[in-house]
């Protein structure tokens, strides 16, 4: 089911991983970005779409990571726009002939026969250092930086005061750093980033968990930082998402454990 979280700009949230599609609209159709999980919540949407007459022109992939690259065929043909290293990263794991099984086997088991993998990864990538995504709708610029994911992007729909964040600022999943060498480095350099278009926003769109607005977005903003910084210096984090988890959100405890060893080692 969408719902509308500003003006013009809706998300389509699915309820395992409570990621969000973020449904924009422009002049001819609308841009999704980060489209849903599984083959039913994407015929749900495209059914929605269908009914408010509203085609697909562009889609975005924040990131490349298995539940930000897919697509169904009921969604059309539109172009799936990434950055350039989004895009590159995911022709790495497409030119392996072997892509789909180790695709497949590290979705969750709940999720393996319902996850579309026919259109999986097919991003074209954006000229590297695009500042604005090409397409006729509001003007949405491009915040690329390496926290995280390769090529990983927010997007700021400027005349909506809308950011999009990708795999950051969330109320459910601490931070998750990228397997790099300097992987507090880039998350605190990518948090940088956004937080410098802060005053321009008033409603924050998380890959996952709930929708921030106004106030409650730096106070996101300034508790992935306060994790990261604990985490570099090998203090014990009281962040909520550790030690309160939502309800049935326990396991998430252990993407925060992983990280604490992998730094210490």
């Amino acid at each position: 089911m969408l719902k509308q979280v500003a003006e013009g700009v809706l998300i389509h949230p699915s309820e395992l991983l409570e990621n969000n599609t973020v449904v924009v609209h422009g002049r001819d159709g609308v841009l999704l970005v980060d489209v849903g999980i599984t083959g039913a919540e994407m015929t749900c949407l495209a059914n929605d779409l269908r009914e408010l007459g509203q085609p697909v022109v562009a889609g975005f992939s924040t990131h490349p990571d298995w539940d930000h690259v897919l697509w169904h065929a009921e969604l059309g043909e539109a172009p799936r726009y990434g950055t350039a290293r989004c895009s590159a990263f995911m022709q790495d794991v497409l030119s392996s002939a072997d892509w789909k099984a180790g695709v497949a086997e590290g979705l969750p088991p709940e999720l393996a026969d319902d996850t579309p993998l026919a259109l999986y990864g097919l991003i074209t990538g954006l000229p590297p250092g695009t500042a604005q995504l090409p397409w006729d709708g509001p003007r949405v610029r491009i915040i690329e930086h390496s926290a995280h994911a390769p090529g990983h992007a927010a997007l700021l729909i400027e005349e909506r005061r809308v950011l999009i964040a990708g795999d950051m600022l969330s109320d459910v999943f601490v931070p998750m750093l990228d397997d790099t060498d300097n992987p507090i480095e880039n998350y605190l350099v990518g948090l940088g980033l956004i937080e410098g278009v802060a005053d321009d926003v008033d409603v924050l769109i998380p890959g996952h968990g709930s929708v921030a607005r106004h106030e409650e977005v730096g106070a996101r903003m300034k508790l992935d930082r306060a994790y990261v910084e604990v985490l570099r210096a090998a203090r014990v984090s009281s962040d909520p998402r550790v030690v309160s988890p939502k309800p049935g959100w326990e396991w998430a405890s252990g993407i925060h454990e992983g990280q604490v060893r992998r730094l210490a080692r």
